[in-house]
């Protein structure tokens, strides 16, 4: 999973309170097999069209965000790249359909079953007697093995990201023929299928030296529609070419082209013809959508005007200007904004030959708030925090404008349309200021409470000097683009203003909050990255003040604060482009905080410092990234959730639990669910689970992520993908006339 980025894959009635490790949660029983599953939120957008109305031939070139620093998926560094080219040119023996559902690949498999459980869990693949890697060796048991070996954790040599499934594989043989491969598990695993996802050939995953260094930039054996047929990092293009082994249905197109192009640059490169795909942000889908409404053309001079552009810009200049030097400088500075507006122009005309296809991408936003210390330690206030949040009003915000439909993610483990998924926010419950108040109250948070401000700057500078891994760099704070404080008293009304830089205090609460849309995290796992100052306050959980405690004379009305500390939570930002949405979505979440007491002081910061100097290090109180949502979320989820244990050296294992919230009973429903065959009961397994780690509050799921891709007018089966794996084969463009497309270039 992901944060506003990487794949993921990823991210209320009241209830009782923790007690002695056990959890009492009203009404937690998870929907049973029986009922419908709710229906994907929205559907794909890929331009639909049967293989006999593309023409044959023709290069699709598509944006990534970067050329992939390592071919092998199963590695720590790699990125959706990664993925993408595997997907076209290694075997899947599963992919999933417009519901997030596994479904059997009959270009690999002619079926795959589990054939025993007893003694031993045994699953028998009959791969199709066509499939062959593309030097012409029939694809077998040996490459099965060969990765397993690889990723079974047991042999340190292999430098490998995730093992989960293989470790429990106990032996690989083949079955009667070249073409059965039987599979015996050591202990049940219910999430079976999701392994060999992709296949890597014997080849690379046979020694360790192939498999950390070897498959990092070349393969040597393909075995899908397309083939490697160069990767170019000075130039930032991988070039995929038809397989001329393949043995599925023909790919349409002869070549896709990844092209590496920044997010903030995306229009610009498909108004150059540099690309036909790209995955957008939401400006950059109004200017498509406004380019397809207008001609093409903007006005640079009045109606009426007789002036010509120079002459117009001397006469402004010098009207406005006490002498010539002044009236150039300033003709210099229109001409520069001339030339701007008209490329833009040129653009807007371009980008009319492009259209937004949109849907919903298969991850979530979600605000994460760090349990390990300081005020959230405090499941009370964890519990006050998203007792205060409106997740509609969220939702809506950013999908609203989108015409995408708004509304908030019931569940950490599925989405909408997904088997797994049940709405069990209820087990923490809904948005109640009361209830949030009251929680607050019974932590010992009281309005009005002494703060001792001596204490407050030595913890400031304390923590700042400190910082991740216990040492900060006098840099870290010089790189925030700016910290805003919501929830301080200010005699004019007006919460959060910036005392640094108004400008940017303006910007917060003005220009972002009419802007919407999401980043891509974990963009964004992608993922963007984020950290704060580090300038936690905190009290000792479960301190409680006298009932009754007035507030002294001279305390800020409505701030909350107990043992000398105001209740301050920091909240984690990105700085870099195409975060606006995120911006606003804190912005707002800020103020429903402020509602009940909470101060906010929010910090920006670069984006490639986020998960490996904050996120990671637990240097946030607040923080927002998305995870991807999983087919298998028994398997992908439980290091997400894991109740985080002391490693060796004294430091805390947290695997993924980036919250640090975790607990027995979510482990042990997890280890349940995996170790389940009965489909339906490990399904309701993965439920409880999932109502269990609503009412701990260490993640809120807020809304699924937009998913903006532009696409050529003439492009066919490509564009917002949603839950479905994308079926590279039948990407093409259009035949002159079809469906009102025009052929492809030649060199496309």
């Amino acid at each position: 999973m992901s944060h506003d980025g990487v794949g993921l894959r990823a991210v209320m009635r009241s209830v009782a309170f923790l007690t002695a490790g056990a959890l009492a949660v009203p009404a937690l029983a998870a929907c049973s097999a029986d009922e419908e599953v709710a229906k994907p939120l929205a559907a794909q957008d890929i331009a639909p069209a049967t293989r006999d109305q593309i023409a044959d031939g023709g290069t699709l070139r598509w944006a990534v965000d970067a050329v992939p620093e390592t071919l092998n998926t199963f590695q720590a560094d790699a990125d959706a790249g990664t993925s993408r080219i595997a997907g076209a040119v290694l075997p899947a023996l599963y992919r999933l359909d417009s519901n997030g559902t596994p479904q059997l690949n009959p270009d690999y498999l002619e079926s795959a079953k589990i054939v025993e459980t007893e003694p031993k869990q045994v699953v028998l693949y009959k791969l199709n007697q066509q499939a062959v890697w593309s030097d012409g060796r029939e694809i077998g048991a040996a490459d099965f093995a060969a990765q397993w070996r690889a990723l079974s954790g047991k042999d340190s040599a292999y430098w490998t990201a995730r093992n989960a499934g293989y470790d429990r594989i106990e032996k690989i043989e083949r079955g009667k023929s070249n073409l059965e491969v039987r599979v015996t598990f050591s202990r049940p695993y219910a999430d079976w299928k999701s392994l060999f996802s992709p296949l890597y050939p014997k080849d690379v995953m046979g020694t360790a030296d192939a498999f950390n260094d070897g498959a990092r930039t070349k393969l040597q054996a393909t075995a899908g529609p397309f083939a490697l047929q160069k990767i170019d990092h000075k130039s930032g293009e991988v070039l995929l070419a038809r397989n001329p082994r393949w043995w599925g249905r023909p790919a349409k197109l002869s070549e896709i082209a990844l092209i590496a192009v920044p997010r903030d640059k995306r229009a610009e490169a498909l108004a150059a013809d540099k690309v036909d795909l790209a995955e957008i942000d939401p400006e950059e889908a109004g200017r498509i959508t406004l380019a397809a409404r207008e001609k093409g053309t903007v006005r640079l001079q009045g109606p009426g005007s007789a002036l010509t552009p120079a002459k117009a810009l001397r006469s402004w200049a010098v009207a406005h200007g006490s002498d010539e030097e002044a009236a150039s400088h300033e003709i210099k500075a229109r001409k520069k904004q001339r030339t701007a507006i008209a490329t833009y122009a040129r653009q807007q005309t371009s980008l009319r030959d492009f259209v937004v296809r949109k849907s919903l991408e298969p991850a979530y936003t979600q605000l994460a708030l760090n349990g390990s210390e300081g005020p959230l330690a405090d499941e009370r206030v964890r519990r006050a925090v998203a007792r205060a949040i409106n997740r509609d009003e969220l939702a809506q915000a950013v999908l609203g404008p989108l015409g995408l439909p708004a509304v908030p993610v019931g569940s950490h483990l599925a989405l909408s349309g997904q088997p797994d998924y049940a709405d069990n926010s209820g087990a923490l419950g809904g948005q109640d200021t009361k209830e949030a108040q009251a929680l607050l109250a019974d932590a010992g948070w009281v309005p009005g409470g002494p703060v001792n401000e001596q204490r407050q700057h030595q913890k400031k500078d304390k923590d700042k000097a400190a910082g991740p891994e216990g040492k900060k760099a006098d840099s870290d704070a010089d790189s925030d683009d700016g910290t805003f404080i919501v929830g301080e008293d200010d005699k004019n009304g007006e919460a959060g203003r910036d005392k640094k830089d108004p400008k940017d205090h303006a910007e917060k609460h003005g220009k972002n909050g009419n802007q919407h849309g999401d980043e891509e995290a974990g963009k964004h796992l992608d993922g963007r990255q984020y950290a704060p100052k580090d300038n936690r306050q905190g009290g000792a959980p479960g301190a409680y003040a006298p009932k009754g405690t007035a507030a002294p004379a001279g305390a800020a009305a409505g701030a909350l604060a107990k043992d000398g500390k105001a209740l301050t939570l920091r909240f984690v930002l990105p700085s870099g482009p195409g975060s606006d949405s995120l911006r606003t979505v804190a912005d707002q979440i800020s103020r429903m905080l402020e509602h009940i007491g909470i101060r906010t002081e929010t910090s920006r910061v670069p984006d490639d410092s986020y998960f490996k100097d904050h996120i990671a290090s637990g240097q946030y109180d607040l923080a927002l990234y998305s995870w991807p949502a999983s087919a298998f979320p028994a398997t992908d989820a439980r290091p997400i959730y894991a109740k985080p244990v002391p490693a060796a050296d004294g430091s805390l294992a947290v695997e993924q639990n980036y919250t640090r919230v975790g607990t027995d009973q979510v482990d042990q429903l997890f280890d349940q669910a995996i170790a389940t065959l009965d489909e339906d009961e490990s399904r309701s397994l993965v439920r409880k689970a999932d109502a269990r780690i609503w009412a701990a509050a260490g993640s809120i799921p807020l809304y699924q992520r937009p998913q903006l891709t532009a696409t050529r007018l003439n492009l066919a089966n490509a564009g917002a993908f949603g839950f479905q794996t994308p079926l590279y084969e039948d990407m093409g463009f259009l035949k002159k006339g079809a469906q009102g497309g025009t052929a492809p270039k030649k060199d496309r």
